[in-house]
């Protein structure tokens, strides 16, 4: 591991970020009804060994407890998201109690001297609106901004910081298309809807936030990779990764910082129906001026469709722990999220993994920023925030429940002199929020990834942060990564 000091430039933010299915549990408390992750944990065979958000880290009840925690460790920002289905059960009716919730939670955070940065959506979508159609109902789009009216009424004298969606590709892709997401469907002309109407549900979304605080910071954030051919002489492996490329970045970087769909995406999904799905006026409505662009990068990855299937780890987003947890009888087979890149397949270079099977590679982030310094957000004047980054490993506690994680802090120090890097070759990046926090419930993977900076005792909820959370918050409190030994337990 590098051992380099590296400083920050002044006023660079530092913070945590978590979602609120994944860590809130009170599933059925308070008003809140089912969103579609409540009913997609019940699917047989969805999330490994049946796994649940019911419980999860118990922050609804330990809400002072965890910012006193974030306190301690330094963090200056605090990246959160409200529940659409404890706010508005039915995706329409506001739930004061839910609502007081997310009051109390910017209230504590404000008084530790946390800024409190609010994402309105994390995949957690009213089960009522998914039964009329969810995403792929282009009403969804106006009920998203009437919901963010609604957040805005009640927390938005607090609340400087909004993004809208957190990672629209997942909630298209891997919900609709490749059914390993809630809601778990497999149609590839709904998953296209999808991502439209989440964009558009953007878009309306920051008009109504805008026109209410013109003062107010907007933006989204969107899980972008680095997608390479894997052999760079082929053809068809350099097809293959434009066709990615064009699928998880440019069918969302495009609309929203140039106004348009790219071209060779259209021509690709032809046939599906899209362009029946975009209407007029649209595309103006998405393109609205954003304050800041969220960045999520685990990594990149080399693309092919020439070689076997034996020989390829699959792609991250569509691995699944299903196979090993669940009878044979209930295992659920993913489809391809990518609608027009059937037989794409990722292969292995030789890199490190994480207990993920991601492969850990900090150069893929430094291309990634200047790429988009040179073709987005540079031309457009748009910062950039590194709103998730981290790794998730087969943490093993100590007598004391400490969990000496060397390979998780190398994975953020690697990271963090990417992030460097790219600051010093010209990217706006403006700030650092580390995924995550807390241990917590992994989507469908349940609770067997740990990605926290903080243990967390699934048996006891105690909490407990790691080697790595004490090594950044070192990084917090002094806004540098000091060189020398790394952190390790202490008492």
């Amino acid at each position: 591991m590098n051992t380099t000091p590296l400083s920050f430039p002044e006023g660079f933010l530092w913070g945590a970020a978590t979602a609120a299915y994944q860590i809130e549990g009170a599933a059925h408390l308070g008003g809140r009804k089912d969103s579609i992750w409540d009913t997609f944990c019940r699917v047989p065979g969805a999330v490994a060994d049946g796994h649940n958000g019911d419980v999860a880290c118990d922050h609804y009840h330990r809400t002072a407890e965890d910012v006193a925690l974030m306190k301690s460790l330094h963090l200056r920002a605090y990246r959160f998201s409200v529940s659409w289905a404890r706010c508005m059960p039915d995706g329409r009716t506001p739930n004061p109690e839910g609502i007081a919730f997310y009051s109390r939670l910017v209230d504590e955070l404000l008084a530790a001297g946390i800024t409190p940065w609010l994402t309105l959506y994390h995949w957690d979508l009213p089960q009522a609106l998914e039964d009329e159609g969810g995403w792929a109902n282009r009403e969804t789009s106006r009920l998203f901004a009437a919901y963010a009216a609604v957040m805005h009424e009640a927390l938005g004298d607090r609340v400087r910081i909004w993004t809208t969606l957190n990672e629209p590709w997942c909630s298209a892709f891997l919900g609709y298309a490749a059914g390993v997401h809630a809601p778990g469907r497999q149609e590839p002309a709904a998953a296209l809807a999808a991502a439209h109407h989440l964009l558009l549900g953007h878009g309306l979304a920051v008009a109504e936030l805008r026109r209410r605080d013109p003062a107010a910071k907007l933006g989204i954030t969107l899980n972008l990779t680095v997608a390479d051919p894997a052999d760079p002489d082929s053809a068809i492996d350099r097809d293959a990764a434009r066709r990615i490329d064009g699928l998880h970045n440019r069918i969302f970087l495009d609309p929203l910082l140039r106004g348009e769909y790219p071209a060779d995406v259209l021509d690709d999904v032809s046939g599906l129906g899209f362009d029946a799905v975009v209407q007029e006026g649209d595309l103006a409505v998405i393109s609205a001026a954003l304050d800041l662009l969220g960045v999520n990068y685990y990594q990149g990855e080399a693309l092919t469709r020439t070689a076997s299937p034996a020989d390829h780890t699959g792609r991250p987003e569509t691995v699944t722990t299903t196979a090993q947890a669940a009878p044979e009888s209930e295992v659920r087979t993913p489809a391809s999220p990518f609608v027009s890149a059937d037989g794409v397949h990722s292969v292995p270079r030789g890199l490190p993994v994480t207990g993920m099977g991601w492969e850990v590679q900090p150069e893929g982030l430094f291309r990634l920023l200047t790429r988009l310094q040179r073709e987005y957000t540079g031309p457009a004047g748009v910062p950039i925030y590194m709103t998730e980054n981290g790794a998730a490993y087969p943490d093993t506690p100590d007598a004391d429940g400490f969990v000496d994680d060397q390979d998780r802090l190398a994975y953020f120090d690697a990271h963090l002199r990417a992030v460097r890097d790219a600051i010093d070759a010209g990217v706006d990046v403006r700030g650092y929020l580390a995924w995550s926090l807390l241990d917590n419930f992994e989507w469908a993977y349940g609770y067997h990834q740990r990605f926290g900076l903080v243990r967390v005792d699934y048996e006891t909820l105690e909490r407990i942060p790691k080697a790595s959370g004490l090594w950044y918050a070192q990084v917090a409190a002094s806004n540098a990564i000091q060189g020398g030994k790394v952190a390790s337990h202490v008492g």
